[in-house]
């Protein structure tokens, strides 16, 4: 399938447009629960636009997902926008100073309802 994703402002955050379409399995976890609902009924060809609340897309965002550790116990030369991991899962790092180091572990996307058009390709 082929997809355009936005945000309730109006911007794009993703989309397939110019790249192959996008191929999951219906059901089997692999995209987020909203995009698979999408997609069901729909036929070859067929297109439509779902909305979706944060609960359906990334969830709501978690505060407990944004520590700060001592600047002593991160790895040197941390900027905010890095990409790093924390307890096994993805963070960016959201603050730096000669103290502290703030991460998120949230999405990106966390607490965003998010609009896709989608466009069945084809089903196989």
């Amino acid at each position: 399938m082929h997809y355009t994703g936005t945000l309730d402002d109006g911007s794009q955050f993703d989309s397939s447009a110019g790249r192959d379409p996008l191929e999951f399995v219906v059901g089997s976890g692999q995209v987020i629960v909203g995009f698979d609902h999408a997609v069901r009924g729909l036929a070859e060809g067929e297109s439509r636009s779902v909305r979706m609340e944060a609960s359906d897309a990334y969830g709501e965002r978690d505060d407990n997902l944004v520590v700060s550790v001592p600047a002593s116990q991160a790895p040197a030369g941390l900027s905010v926008g890095d990409q790093v991991a924390a307890g096994g899962r993805p963070a960016t790092v959201v603050s730096v100073d000669s103290e502290t180091v703030t991460i998120d572990a949230n999405h990106q996307l966390a607490g965003e309802a998010l609009t896709f058009d989608v466009e069945l390709v084809r089903i196989s």
